[in-house]
């Protein structure tokens, strides 16, 4: 099967990704671990502890004026009960997924920068839907906001004179991004990302969501992740964040274009209001700490 055939390049992709050990060990494991939640709290002190750069991260965090503590804050084990498992978690992805976007693609039609500040912004996008509109835990749909374009970078990384050649022959305006991957890549992000977040431990719905972000004309749940995700990047486009330059983010779904129009005014004040959400996420998560999202 031709879906199958996709399946086994992105896990080609994969391999020859995690050889280059991008994403420190410590964070894996720190992943699973929060999802396991069979660990305490001085158990993940001394895996965070292996990383120092991680360790004033989160000290810096707690000790910052969102938190607005009366005392410092010296212990990461009581930091952590601060600020909480699920932020935690994103921290820590989000240190590790930056180290992907580090470094600009030499393709000039495709930007790691740009694609991190649609990352970011779809992100934030995803939590405040899910809070807003669905009453959700939105610390999830965060992460799988962020992570839901990982696998472009994957394939720039260890495929670039085919990723070159992607951009470069990829119209906005008369072709679906995905489809178009799949015959030039051999398979396309969806997949990767998909596959890439089910090894890193996240939960399954998460990865699920990631997989289908792309898949427009079917039929989505409004509240699930693929539904969520679809919606964010939606409102994100709208906002002048595309992952593309000239790409035009539709909602295809006759289910979801349904709910939008139902709730227009709930989706009108979170437009209205993400500017101020911007900026409160970049505090707690760091997200303009380096020159990876320069426009966030």
């Amino acid at each position: 099967m031709e879906s199958s055939r996709y399946q086994e390049r992105a896990k080609l992709y994969l391999d020859k990704f995690t050889g280059l050990k991008t994403v420190e060990p410590v964070a894996v494991r720190l992943v699973k671990m929060i999802n396991e939640d069979t660990s305490s709290l001085k158990e993940f002190e001394a895996v965070i502890r292996a990383d120092p750069t991680l360790v004033l991260r989160i000290l810096k965090l707690i000790n910052s004026s969102y938190f607005s503590l009366r005392t410092k804050i010296k212990s990461v084990s009581e930091a952590i009960a601060y600020i909480g498992m699920d932020n935690l978690r994103n921290m820590i992805v989000l240190d590790a997924v930056k180290n992907i976007f580090s470094q600009d693609s030499s393709t000039p039609e495709f930007s790691r920068k740009r694609l991190w500040a649609h990352c970011a912004v779809t992100s934030i996008c995803c939590q405040m839907v899910a809070e807003r509109i669905f009453a959700r835990k939105g610390e999830d749909y965060f992460l799988c906001g962020i992570l839901h374009d990982t696998g472009l970078i994957v394939e720039d990384q260890v495929a670039p004179e085919k990723f070159k050649t992607f951009c470069r022959t990829f119209s906005p305006q008369t072709q679906a991004l995905t489809e178009h991957e799949q015959m030039v890549m051999g398979t396309d992000h969806t997949i990767i990302g998909y596959l890439l977040t089910l090894k890193w431990g996240m939960e399954p719905d998460l990865c699920r969501g990631i997989k289908y972000h792309h898949n427009i004309l079917n039929e989505v749940e409004p509240h699930s992740h693929a539904g969520i995700l679809q919606i964010a990047e939606y409102l994100a486009a709208r906002i002048g964040y595309e992952a593309f330059p000239e790409i035009h983010t539709r909602i295809g779904s006759p289910l979801l274009l349904s709910h939008i129009k139902e709730n227009i005014m709930e989706y009108r004040a979170i437009a209205d209001d993400m500017p101020q959400e911007i900026q409160r996420v970049r505090e707690i998560y760091a997200l303009g700490d380096d020159d990876a999202d320069e426009s966030v």
